[in-house]
């Protein structure tokens, strides 16, 4: 059973883990994709921003890699999130599965199905995240001591730029916890490609307004989410 970590700021590799560098083409384009070696020959990773972190969150090709996970028969896909702390569910240094999200973007394109010879479909959001691997990624935290938030919702900003304070005011009354440039986006297109994917958020910050800047935590968010 194939799987992959899907990493954003401040996860650019898998520690511990060997891999080799592959390349997948899609009709969207080249995705870069780190292949486990070894034990974990089914291990994929991809690093959305790029291993220099120059790729900006609004100029991330979503649907190369989102396909590349298709063409490569994927299973299972934990998306790892650094967000702000717009609540207290998840604080800086903390981590927690999101449940929900709000999409507060413009612009980017966010389906498969533009029309034409794309077609056209309406996907179901109600449970936007697979619960079952959400779940497992719950005990496996629990076995491992790591405190973890069962559920949270996700606010997606276009970025590059932070939010004002005003807008995170804002965000909070709408009943979200953290935000991020990502999380939607990505979210969507791999539930119309049929994904098994889970998504964890782990606060780097407070976001703009909250509170004081806090060192993000350099625990091995990796470690343990994917229960064999």
């Amino acid at each position: 059973m194939r799987a992959a970590i899907l990493g954003g700021t401040g996860v650019y590799s898998i520690e511990g883990i060997q891999t080799v560098e592959e390349t997948v083409e899609t009709e969207f384009g080249p995705v870069v994709v780190m292949k486990g070696t070894g034990q974990w020959e089914d291990l994929y990773f991809i690093s959305r921003h790029g291993t220099d972190h120059s790729i900006p969150p609004h100029m991330i090709n979503y649907r190369a890699n989102i396909q590349a996970l298709k063409n490569l028969a994927i299973d299972r896909v934990l998306a790892i999130y650094a967000v702000g702390s717009i609540t207290d569910l998840v604080p800086p240094g903390e981590f927690g599965l999101v449940t929900q999200f709000i999409d507060a973007t413009q612009g980017r394109i966010n389906s498969f199905y533009n029309g034409g010879k794309s077609g056209l479909k309406h996907t179901p959001m109600d449970e936007p995240y697979c619960g079952d691997l959400g779940s497992k990624i719950l005990a496996s935290a629990k076995k491992r001591n790591l405190s973890m938030a069962k559920s949270g919702t996700y606010l997606c900003t276009n970025g590059p730029r932070l939010e004002t304070p005003a807008e995170i005011k804002m965000y909070k009354m709408w009943g979200a916890d953290h935000v991020g440039m990502t999380g939607a986006t990505e979210t969507v297109l791999a539930r119309e490609a049929g994904l098994h994917y889970v998504a964890v958020a782990y606060s780097i910050n407070w976001a703009a307004g909250m509170g004081d800047i806090a060192k993000t935590n350099e625990r091995k968010i990796w470690d343990g989410f994917f229960p064999n």
